[in-house]
């Protein structure tokens, strides 16, 4: 994580070396180089970290919550919600203010996430969750093609849905930093305690209320916690796919299933892998957005991953 922060306030269409970011830093370098550090890189990178985090740590809670190796919040429309959410604050203007966009986010983000629940309790299966997901997805998608299509004679509205659409953390500001950083900061430091119970939730509901979990509580926690933390990503990132999906696989193939190491582990592999998946996109031009690429990372690993593991 520390080389992609490193490489994340280096590289750019304006390179800037060790010792100029450091001179930037003491307030000694040239002006130039202090506002592409701290008004350009900086926050970009900021924003770059927590959204991987969150995302990161999103994706081992939602597979432990439905013991599903395949679940994570793009595959089970929470993202899609979230970015729903977001797009129709953008397009009807109705809420003005810095936090407008990241409190429609959160709401869109738990509205998916209670349909979810819903299925669950009635007794879904995880394949059935999965389909639920594929379903509110293309739902929720809907939902923004058409605020697309209302928002096409006004292009700097396009230009805003569009964003959400395929994600990205270019031109983020220290607003943006403002919008995450709280929020995936407290949900992530709520969250880290309940690695040894989620241990225990992999027993079943039984199993773990036998061991002195409150499974019931302990659900409430981790789906509102892993909504949080993907509704304020998807605010000020907009639909990233696969980070919650992928990260949680490389930490366990590299390190093992226990949460207490998992969660935290993710955390920095989510931010890592979001940095580095955002270096080609300043050098590739305005087309080649983040979330592209992250799907061309993550969508082969979901292949291999149901190459080895089929439903």
């Amino acid at each position: 994580m520390l080389l992609a922060l490193a490489a994340s306030l280096a590289l750019g269409e304006a390179m800037l070396t060790p010792v100029e970011i450091w001179r930037a830093v003491l307030g000694a370098g040239d002006e130039s180089s202090r506002i592409i550090l701290f008004d350009i890189r900086l926050p970009r990178t900021i924003v770059g970290l927590f959204v991987g985090a969150g995302l990161g740590a999103s994706g081992v809670v939602m597979q432990a919550y439905f013991r599903n190796p395949l679940a994570s919040p793009g595959l089970l429309g929470v993202s899609s919600g979230g970015a729903l959410g977001a797009v129709l604050a953008i397009v009807l203007g109705s809420a003005p203010g810095v936090f407008s966009v990241p409190l429609a986010s959160v709401m869109g983000a738990f509205m998916a996430t209670g349909a979810v629940i819903l299925l669950a309790r009635r007794g879904a299966s995880p394949e059935h969750l999965l389909l639920a997901g594929v379903a509110l997805n293309a739902l929720f998608g809907a939902g923004t093609s058409f605020l697309l299509s209302m928002s096409a004679a006004h292009t700097h509205l396009g230009a805003q849905v569009l964003f959400w659409l395929m994600g990205g953390i270019e031109n983020r500001t220290w607003e943006h930093v403002w919008m995450a950083f709280p929020g995936i900061l407290l949900a992530s430091l709520l969250l880290l305690p309940l690695g040894r119970p989620m241990n225990l939730l992999a027993l079943g509901d039984s199993g773990a209320q036998s061991l002195g979990v409150n499974v019931r509580r302990l659900r409430w926690q981790l789906i509102v916690l892993s909504t949080v933390h993907t509704a304020l990503a998807t605010a000020v990132g907009g639909i990233i796919g696969f980070v919650g999906l992928v990260v949680p696989h490389i930490v366990r193939l590299m390190d093992g299933p226990d949460h207490r190491r998992l969660l935290p582990l993710s955390m920095l592999g989510g931010a890592s892998l979001l940095l580095l998946c955002d270096l080609p996109t300043r050098f590739l031009g305005s087309g080649m957005r983040l979330g592209v690429i992250t799907s061309l990372v993550g969508g082969p690993f979901l292949l291999w991953l149901l190459r080895k593991r089929p439903c």
